[in-house]
């Protein structure tokens, strides 16, 4: 597989605060999607939920499903009661062909709390990690078994999010768990993101492609904002359009293969969904052509 760019529905419509993009419906998101260059798209939450729903939504647009986000709560259920909730999606991923499940622990997180600041989000005490490690290992030996790898979503307001936490997440998990690189969040999250894809390389099955405007993240942390609170600011943009540089990124995954999503968490009645779509986009292709990953250019 080579690298093929995707998009997260969240451009059009936002999963942690659904009133905003409410109005724009899946069909004008696929669309303009698809007008946009993208070749496939990550759940959100007005896509269907089966295989033949995903398909005759995915079908008249040309694009492929490449995985969805999966909320898992490890810190309060077994690994066993996880992959019981899981069966569902996994129903789905098989169904539609995917090769990677995205997971985040949410069963402490903050970052759908718009009057929560950052300040207040979740730590593991040193003896917690050693467990939840071995419970999100559990449930990726039974997802590598159906041919899926669990890639992990470190993540603003959740147990990990800081390079600290990553090392410790990584470091105290099996070789089942995969990581996925979210360029964003890593920013702010206080890692370097081109850092993070050098020593992780051989774990990193999946990227989330988004971007950080600067000042906004100032704002953010000088005044402890909520992470939704920041993300209404404009924190979150796509790739181009930030202070990342991306090219630094993918020198460092030389042999990388997979999807590059396009993320941006911004307000469609602001931001043009279509408008930053296509930058994010061509801004990806130039890098990738630019470090080998890629040949040709922009349509």
């Amino acid at each position: 597989m080579t690298i093929k760019i995707g998009a997260n529905p969240i451009i059009w419509s936002n999963d942690d605060m659904q009133s905003v993009g409410a109005s724009t419906t899946l069909e004008m998101c696929l669309a303009q999607a698809r007008k946009a260059g993208i070749q496939g798209m990550e759940l959100g939450h007005k896509f269907p939920q089966t295989v033949s729903g995903m398909k005759a939504a995915l079908d008249p647009f040309g694009l492929e499903f490449i995985s969805g986000w999966w909320s898992t709560e490890l810190l309060t259920r077994t690994a066993e009661e996880e992959i019981a909730a899981l069966k569902p999606r996994l129903e789905l991923l098989k169904g539609m062909g995917c090769k990677v499940c995205i997971a985040a622990e949410t069963s402490n997180a903050i970052h759908g709390q718009i009057d929560t600041p950052l300040s207040a989000r979740p730590f593991l005490e040193a003896g917690a990690w050693k467990e939840f490690a071995r419970r999100m290992t559990v449930v990726a030996d039974f997802l590598s078994d159906h041919g899926i790898d669990l890639v992990y979503h470190h993540h603003m307001g959740t147990v990990v999010q800081s390079r600290e936490d990553i090392a410790r997440f990584m470091d105290l998990t099996g070789p089942s768990v995969k990581l996925l690189l979210d360029t964003g969040h890593a920013l702010w999250g206080g890692s370097d993101p081109a850092e993070l894809a050098r020593n992780y390389r051989e774990r990193i099955r999946h990227v989330h492609g988004k971007d950080i405007r600067p000042f906004k993240r100032a704002q953010a942390d000088v005044y402890d904002w909520s992470f939704l609170r920041a993300v209404l600011s404009g924190v979150f943009t796509v790739p181009g359009d930030g202070c990342i540089d991306y090219a630094r990124v993918m020198r460092e995954l030389p042999d990388y293969s997979g999807w590059i999503v396009l993320e941006a968490e911004q307000d469609p009645e602001i931001a043009n969904p279509l408008v930053y779509a296509r930058m994010g986009r061509n801004y990806l292709v130039d890098t990738l052509i630019a470090t080998g990953h890629m040949t040709g250019g922009a349509s």
